[in-house]
């Protein structure tokens, strides 16, 4: 199933004496070594990390002059022309990657609606009992995706999760809140989550981004 959060395109043109393909718009990625390949099908799929990004590059020999690129279940899916070099290939993920985080960048929450959406998650699954103090992204979290200190109701979430899902982010929301009414991870806690119809496919979803991009995070 698709989930286009986001579409980038772009063009390239051929260059009249080499007659090889080059991006004609924005500046290209220059001297920065394209990750090393790690899987590769027959149907020139490639799956790699670039920048902590998961990246399935998709090879089309229909594919003339355009690349483009969209989001599908965690990872981002990048399409090229099948004659394009492999250096020219590495050149256009980078390119997509920035964009398509430049564009995720624009449109994330701040800190005032993670704590407005806390609210709305907490009247919709824990009767309103959830009541944060703060709610705010934070960057020093290494083995959590979010956090909470119940003695002063503040959650942290971490900025890992910037460009995510709205249902993961809310799952981890939720999460937070949970733990702000309950300690541990009791049978009383997943109790608290168990009307969150994604809980299992948010904590699939975040498993696989740690064990992908050989992230040590934890919703635990």
């Amino acid at each position: 199933m698709l989930i286009p959060a986001w579409r980038a395109r772009g063009r390239c043109a051929k260059e009249p004496q080499a007659g090889r393909l080059r991006p004609v718009f924005g500046a290209a990625v220059t001297g920065l070594p394209y990750p090393a390949l790690m899987t590769t099908t027959g149907r020139e799929v490639v799956h790699t990390v670039v920048d902590g990004v998961t990246v399935e590059v998709r090879r089309s020999p229909k594919r003339r002059r355009t690349v483009s690129a969209y989001r599908q279940e965690g990872r981002l899916v990048v399409l090229v022309p099948a004659r394009m070099s492999r250096a020219e290939e590495g050149e256009w993920v980078r390119t997509m990657v920035a964009r398509v985080a430049a564009s995720e960048q624009r449109r994330q929450r701040t800190d005032g609606d993670l704590a407005q959406r806390a609210l709305a998650l907490s009247r919709e699954y824990l009767d309103g009992r959830a009541v944060p103090s703060s709610v705010r992204w934070v960057s020093n979290q290494r083995s959590r995706w979010g956090s909470c200190t119940p003695a002063e109701g503040s959650i942290r979430l971490s900025d890992k999760l910037r460009g995510m899902p709205s249902w993961v982010v809310d799952y981890v929301l939720l999460h937070e809140l949970a733990h702000l009414l309950q300690p541990g991870h009791g049978p009383e806690f997943w109790a608290l989550l168990r009307g969150y119809s994604r809980l299992e496919r948010a904590r699939g979803y975040l498993q696989g981004v740690s064990a992908t991009a050989g992230l040590d995070l934890s919703d635990e």
